[in-house]
């Protein structure tokens, strides 16, 4: 349900969420609504919380082992 087509996708994925979450933080000054739509988008990049995400990168790397 959670896992990508491949780990460097999700690490890449994971990557992006990251830098969205640095600058939700970063933007505060600017306005809640940038800083919200930064944190928004990073929970959508990760399909749910980063507890999600990092399920999610253990099943792909399970059913990576599973067909290899």
């Amino acid at each position: 349900m959670f896992c990508s087509t491949s780990v460097t996708v999700h690490l890449l994925r994971g990557l992006g969420a990251l830098v969205l979450v640095i600058a939700a933080l970063l933007l505060e000054p600017f306005g809640m609504l940038w800083s919200g739509l930064a944190l928004i988008a990073a929970f959508l990049l990760m399909r749910g919380c980063p507890m999600c995400w990092m399920m999610g990168l253990i099943e792909t790397i399970y059913e990576r082992r599973n067909k290899g």
